[in-house]
């Protein structure tokens, strides 16, 4: 896994010759202290239509200087910010690291990521200290010689001189007095975020940019959108940190799937159907997909719950290895299948098939209607079909087909709750109150699901401890344990709607 760190840092560029700024007398600062020069030499990868450039993204592998290596820069928040990823040269390699592509698979979504261009620098640095001889900031004086590789056999070269400040241990507002001397020596901010953009210029001006929200939400169509592009967003923020196994990612990746899914169709009417209930179907996969490792996760965490309750001499060592060991033992399986979907052509395509319906969205007549008045029939209809999908369940004997109805009420809790989200830019606090009492709800109504899931496991299991001659008493004792509450959130649930149905836009 590559090494990540924050960068803070600002370019500036001039028309012309510019003298040495004055760096004397700097808040904070005790002394300037001269490093030696370096020759930079780097190749920059992209795509070959610039997928990565895009995205202001630059991954480049560098030679020279005291940071070589593969350096991989992510937007990060703040204008000035970046998120590095670093990963060493490697033996004589040129293959882009793997723990590097994986972080923009989200983005390069099997195209081959090839040099575009190659920057030479030639580099003055000098560090700003503290009294104690600590770095606060390095100001790096670059001349820059680019090469664009992408036409095969060119040699065109174009040069230019650039000054990088990175703030290292000081405060951000030192940036702010170093850029008012460089202002007075005749710098200003760069045009553009990177050497590579200022490199590919026309290149980069024409390829396919994705696409952005809408800034202001007049109407419907557009606050439906702008939750869409939330959530496409929210995937390709999760993508990387999936892959990187970090914690919940898997999860918080599912919920951004089910969020952009069921917007598609609590938008039904002012986007057209036929173009994205395909999409929904691939959502749908996908959160499959996802749900593989995700359902494995809560199960262990249930049952290791449900376990810690049960009497020393029922959750013995044979029953945890029975319960727990079949679970963890799936995690390596599990992992390697969401990677080998994640890396495949349907999940990369159904990517651009989200981009292609953001670029060119299939709006409908309705869409054009203002956004507050529909926005709230869009949410009042959510939530009167959970009312609905809540009586027809509790009018249900407690049993199987009870189950059932409770788990078709919990998917449209989490729709009514998803609907009143993405109203809370128009609608403001009587949405942002509505999206409370229906996660109350969809929460309350997964308790019950997690218990009736957890429950049909623990008898599978017990099948098994059975024809093995074993004990069923603790495996009982876990399944009544189960259907205990899942007998309690039935009996909440009346009360648990009946307060949720108030409020100014229940009904």
């Amino acid at each position: 896994m590559g090494k990540r760190m924050q960068e803070i840092e600002r370019k500036y560029e001039s028309e012309g010759r510019v003298e040495a700024p004055d760096l004397a007398g700097l808040p904070g600062v005790a002394g300037v202290r001269e490093l030696e020069p370096a020759k930079l030499d780097a190749v920059y990868f992209d795509t070959a239509d610039l997928r990565l450039a895009v995205r202001r993204i630059t991954l480049r592998r560098r030679t020279g200087g005291d940071d070589a290596g593969w350096h991989l820069k992510l937007p990060a928040d703040g204008a000035d910010t970046r998120t590095e990823v670093h990963a060493p040269l490697g033996k004589g390699a040129r293959a882009v690291p793997a723990e590097l592509a994986d972080e923009v698979a989200v983005f390069t979504r099997g195209h081959a990521l090839i040099p575009v261009v190659r920057i030479k620098n030639d580099r003055r640095r000098v560090h700003l200290v503290d009294d104690d001889g600590s770095p606060l900031a390095e100001i790096a004086y670059d001349h820059v010689t680019a090469q664009v590789l992408l036409v095969r056999g060119s040699v065109t070269a174009t040069a230019w001189n650039e000054t990088e400040v990175e703030l290292l241990g000081g405060k951000p507002k030192l940036l702010d007095a170093i850029e008012e001397r460089l202002a007075h020596a005749g710098l200003h901010r760069s045009t553009s975020p990177s050497k590579l953009a200022r490199a590919l210029g026309d290149r980069l001006a024409g390829a396919v940019r994705p696409p952005e929200p809408p800034a202001v939400l007049h109407s419907a169509g557009d606050t439906a959108l702008a939750y869409l592009h939330a959530q496409v967003r929210a995937i390709a923020v999760y993508d990387p940190q999936v892959r990187r196994d970090e914690e919940d990612a898997v999860h918080q990746m599912r919920v951004s799937t089910r969020r952009l899914r069921s917007a598609l169709k609590s938008f039904g009417r002012q986007l057209d159907r036929a173009v994205t209930d395909p999409v929904g179907d691939e959502l749908k996969w996908l959160a499959g997909v996802l749900g593989v490792e995700r359902d494995r996760e809560v199960l262990a965490e249930r049952i290791a719950a449900r376990l810690a309750g049960l009497p020393p001499e029922l959750a013995t060592d044979a029953v945890r290895r029975r319960l727990l060991g079949t679970l963890a033992a799936a995690h390596p399986e599990a992992r390697e299948e969401l990677l080998r979907e994640l890396n495949g052509t349907r999940y990369f395509t159904l990517l651009d098939r989200l981009d292609a319906l953001l670029a060119e969205p299939p709006l409908r007549g309705a869409a054009k209607a203002p956004a507050r008045k529909a926005v709230a029939k869009v949410v009042r209809r959510d939530h009167r079909r959970l009312g609905r999908r809540i009586a027809t369940a509790l009018a249900i004997d407690p049993g199987r087909e009870r189950d059932v109805a409770l788990h078709d009420a919990r998917k449209a809790a989490k729709r009514a709750r998803y609907s009143s989200e993405a109203a809370r830019p128009v609608l403001g606090k009587p949405a942002q109150k509505h999206t409370r009492r229906m996660k109350s709800i969809a929460q309350l109504l997964g308790e019950h699901q997690d218990s009736v899931i957890c429950r049909q496991a623990i008898v599978g299991v017990a099948v098994q401890a059975a024809a093995a001659g074993e004990s069923q008493q603790a495996y009982e004792a876990l399944v009544q344990a189960e259907r205990k509450i899942a007998a309690d959130v039935e009996a909440r649930l009346p009360k648990a709607w009946s307060k949720a149905n108030r409020g100014k836009l229940a009904g």
